[in-house]
């Protein structure tokens, strides 16, 4: 063989660099490295400070995780980037508010049976009002579909993109309105009272109002217990729709062809239009947990949850319902130790930087598959 067609065989400095993609895997390694290096000192000098932020990030990330469910089971039945959801996520918040602190939703079970024990009745108090925000963003998601997007069905992706970035706007500026959710930020009242404990090396106990906390103690809030224990119940729900009923297996077979599914029977309309709704379901009860652990609500309140919850959902693999909870957990961390150890400001740029990242690493995500092209 000779030395120019050896030469010719031998890859350029461009192919290496970009074609195979050592550029991003050399910056995923200097960050992962920067990353972990900072980790491990942050944990060595304060282990207290270091747990109490990691609790903070799995409240914030079970939160993230809901809404990134929406982002994801909507792209894997029509491939559409439904950039509307956020702004559900802030009506599921709203009604939540106006349900109690209008209507004392919360209060209901008490009213009628005064003598229930006090807990029975806020966990049933809360729970009605999860469930109205929930069921008016599932209608809200179903005549948003109907109108603005089942007449795109066809039409190129693009179309359905723009589209959904106006049904956005609309929603937050119509929101906006005096006479809808008004233009202030308003203070949400909780339906239920805060109760914190710490945990130590002594054990576990219960943090009076007023008292200082004891050195060296992780604390926690019956807020973190509801939102792990409320998130958790429901995305157990929403694998044992899919995994385990008729209508969860119609959603899969959509997802994988919806044209032979269509051939076989199965009204695709009505199954894309289902899981719009389970998606803004989801969005809702998002909506009034992370309102209950931040107590404010503002009309434009969901558009940086909305677009961190579809970075989890692209980190995870869009598409892939496992993959957008362990993205939503992943971005909860990085967001909360990001504004602990690097800069507040930061965390966002951080968050959208590990987009930046996976694009160029793994496109597909953690979990996510090529995509397929069907006839």
């Amino acid at each position: 063989m000779s030395v120019s067609s050896t030469t010719a065989n031998r890859p350029s400095l461009y192919d290496l660099i970009i074609k195979r993609g050592w550029l991003g895997k050399g910056l995923l390694i200097v960050v992962g490295l920067l990353a972990l290096w900072k980790i491990v000192v942050s944990l060595l000098a304060n282990p207290t400070l270091f747990l109490q932020q990691v609790i903070n990030g799995l409240q914030l990330g079970f939160v993230y995780a809901l809404i990134a469910l929406g982002y994801t089971m909507v792209y894997g039945i029509v491939r559409l980037i439904n950039f509307a959801h956020g702004d559900v996520f802030m009506v599921g918040a709203f009604v939540s508010f106006y349900g109690i602190a209008r209507f004392q939703l919360h209060n209901w079970l008490s009213n009628l049976a005064p003598n229930l024990p006090p807990i029975l009745t806020q966990a049933v108090g809360t729970l009605s009002v999860m469930a109205v925000a929930m069921a008016i963003c599932a209608l809200l998601a179903f005549t948003i579909e109907r109108i603005a997007y089942k007449p795109l069905r066809n039409a190129p992706r693009i179309s359905a993109l723009i589209t959904a970035i106006g049904v956005s706007f609309f929603l937050e500026y119509f929101g906006a309105l005096k006479f809808v959710f008004t233009p202030n930020f308003i203070t949400y009242k909780r339906p239920f009272e805060i109760t914190t404990w710490f945990v130590n090396t002594k054990g576990i106990g219960q943090l009076i109002q007023g008292d200082t906390i004891p050195e060296g103690s992780v604390i926690f809030s019956n807020i973190f217990i509801i939102i792990v224990i409320a998130s958790v119940a429901l995305l157990m729900a929403l694998n044992y729709i899919v995994q385990k009923t008729r209508v969860g297996k119609a959603m899969r077979a959509v997802a994988y062809d919806k044209q032979t599914a269509r051939l076989m029977g199965i009204n695709t309309d009505w199954i894309i239009s289902f899981t719009f709704m389970i998606g803004a379901a989801l969005a809702g009860a998002a909506g009034m947990l992370y309102a209950v652990a931040f107590p404010q609500v503002f009309f434009w309140m969901g558009i940086i949850p909305g677009l961190k919850a579809f970075v989890a959902a692209v980190l995870g693999g869009i598409g892939s319902i496992p993959g957008a909870v362990i993205g939503a957990l992943i971005m909860g961390q990085a967001e909360v130790l990001s504004a602990a150890y690097i800069s507040t400001p930061m965390r966002d740029a951080i968050a959208f930087s590990i987009l930046i990242i996976v694009l160029l690493i793994r496109p597909t995500g953690i979990f996510g598959e090529p995509s397929r092209e069907k006839a």
